[in-house]
Formats: structure tokens, C-alpha cells, sequence
């Protein structure tokens, strides 16, 4: 079994899918390739069998999908050119995935949006600098991911991975204090969608408590607002308090949980949308 999901191109559309995360990821869609991906992701299940597909389209394309037996976990309005909807749909062939603690899910959510009014300060502590990875930082960031993921569902902790999406369509932020990078993030731009995803986050042990994936967080969403993208979101780890909470300060809108979606450090874990327009 590959440690990593693979991707694959169908038409104009990418999927990821593999053993790691035990799942299909449709995580581009084009609309000529609606009927291609449906009959591709059937494919996949019959010869597979993973426990889920998580499908993230626009609400013009949902139909086939609903028709299909797949259902809405999450929203976020906007997603789309700042325009329309985007929708996280999911589909189990394997019931038992679908089976989650909605009540510890909630308590999170319930606390993060009690800290919507703490934000006070987001400026990197004057200790720290931050500013944007080159691929000379390659190196000293897959460290940094080493020392907080065992492991994830790309290959962040391989230098060789973060050069290669520094230059596509992919920028990495830091904090660097006393020379050492201490906590990074990433943005993962789809420019014609007009859309980023805020994600990637890292702190060492060491270094939490001190506000650093905020001022991370507030950073970012200036660099992509300057880059033309309409509509900011994450995929954050359910039962995190710390990152949920960051989201929260920063006036992102709760869009839903996708349950049992992602391996992490070994385990599937459900993880929450929240969304900004910007």
C-alpha cells in the first residue's frame, strides 16, 4: 500500500484516492465531466472498495450527485468565484464510516464561535518575523511538519513535495524566531475558482499558546485578499480546539463537519468547514 493518496486527472477534473485515506477525493471539477467522474469514482468502489467518497463541487452540479445516493456534510457560499455555492458532499458505501461523537464535534464548534469577539492583537510577536517560504525553507519545513504530524495525507514532511507546490499553486507562510522556523501554514490557491484553501498548519510543541497560527492566519488572507481571491476556507481537525478556535477569532463561518474524512497521525478524523468571503 503507497503511504500517500494518488492523484489522477479525468477530463479536466482531479481526483486523489488511495489506501492512506481509504477513500476518493473528487477535488476539482469541471462540468463537461460530471458523467465521466460519477462513472469513474463507480470504478473505484467496485475494484477498491474504500468506505467513502468526499466530493467538493459547485450547487449547480449537485443533482447528479443527490440522484447518485451522496449527501451534503458542509457549505460554503461563495466558493465558487465568490459567486456560488460550494458544496462537500460525501457518499458511503461502507456505513459504518459515517458514524461520529457529534456531541464532542459540537462542543468544539459551540466554543469557537464563542471567541468570534477575542481577537485583539494578530502582529507576529516582535520576537518573530514572518514572511513567505522560498524553496531554500524547504528543508527546515518538512522539519517542522515532521515534529508535529507522524503522519498526513500529503507528503509535506519531503522537501522535495513543498518545492514542487511552491511552484504551482500552493504558498507557504512562517514564524521564525531566533533564526528557526517555529510555525508555518500554507494557502492553497485555485485561481480561476477564486478560492484558497488556509491550511497546513504547524506549530512546535515548544511554541503554542502564543497566537502565532493567528497571526499566521491574518497574513495570509491579506496575500491571497491582494491575489484576487473572493472566498477563503478550511478543512480543520474537529476535535482541535486550538485551530477551530483560530477560525473562530477570525470571523469564519461554520459550513459543516465531514465525518471520518482524513488520516492523520495514523487515525481518520472528521474535520469542520469554515468559510470568510472576502
Amino acid at each position: 500500500m503507497s503511504e500517500f493518496d494518488v492523484f489522477e486527472t479525468v477530463g479536466n477534473s482531479l481526483i486523489q484516492h488511495g489506501k492512506a485515506n481509504d477513500r476518493v477525493y473528487l477535488m476539482k471539477i469541471a462540468k463537461n465531466d460530471r458523467d465521466a467522474i460519477l462513472d469513474r469514482t463507480e470504478e473505484l468502489l467496485t475494484s477498491e472498495k474504500y468506505s467513502k467518497v468526499f466530493a467538493k463541487i459547485p450547487v449547480s452540479l449537485m443533482e447528479p450527485f443527490l440522484a447518485a445516493g451522496y449527501e451534503i456534510e458542509a457549505l460554503a457560499p461563495g466558493l465558487f468565484r465568490g459567486e456560488e455555492t460550494g458544496l462537500f458532499m460525501a457518499f458511503y458505501p461502507e456505513p459504518g464510516r459515517r458514524r461520529i461523537d457529534q456531541t464532542a464535534v459540537r462542543k468544539v464548534v459551540r466554543k469557537a464561535l464563542e471567541k468570534r469577539d477575542d481577537l485583539n492583537e494578530t502582529n507576529v510577536p516582535d520576537s518573530c518575523q514572518l514572511r513567505q517560504l522560498t524553496p531554500d525553507d524547504a528543508i527546515d519545513a518538512a522539519r517542522v511538519y515532521r515534529g508535529v504530524f507522524e503522519s498526513y495525507p500529503f507528503p509535506i514532511h519531503e522537501p522535495e513535495y513543498l518545492i514542487q507546490t511552491m511552484k504551482t499553486n500552493i504558498d507557504y507562510f512562517g514564524i521564525w524566531e531566533n533564526n528557526h522556523l517555529i510555525a508555518l501554514a500554507s494557502a492553497e490557491r485555485d485561481d480561476a475558482a477564486m478560492h484558497a484553501e488556509m491550511t497546513d498548519f504547524a506549530t512546535l510543541p515548544a511554541c503554542r499558546g502564543r497566537g502565532l497560527a493567528t497571526a499566521l492566519l491574518d497574513h495570509m488572507e491579506s496575500a491571497v485578499r491582494d491575489g484576487g481571491c473572493r472566498c477563503l476556507y478550511t478543512i480543520a481537525r474537529a476535535l482541535s480546539f486550538g485551530m477551530n478556535c483560530t477560525f473562530g477569532k477570525c470571523r469564519y463561518q461554520y459550513g459543516g463537519t465531514l465525518r471520518n474524512n482524513t488520516q492523520i497521525s495514523g487515525s481518520l478524523e472528521s474535520m469542520n468547514v469554515w468559510y470568510k468571503i472576502l
